[in-house]
């Protein structure tokens, strides 16, 4: 026999994952952003527009945001 549902019982919360929370970033508009790879390992024979560049964020490509908005469920800044 199923259980039916009261008025108190409420949806379950979805847990958000710690580790993308971490290295992403939504925008303003709804935007997800990254930071780049290998920013810390051998940063002295890199090239000084490199290292300039590690510091932007690069757009999340659309193909991904999908999966990754089900893994922060409610946004992280």
């Amino acid at each position: 026999m199923a259980k039916r549902k009261t008025k108190n019982q409420k949806k379950s919360k979805l847990k958000t994952h710690k580790a993308a929370a971490a290295r992403i970033h939504v925008t303003g508009t709804g935007m997800l952003m990254r930071l780049k790879a290998h920013q810390s390992h051998l940063r002295r024979r890199k090239s000084p527009r490199t290292k300039r560049l590690f510091g932007q964020k690069l757009v999340i490509p659309t193909s991904d945001v999908a999966r990754l908005r089900r893994m922060i469920p409610y946004g992280v800044t």
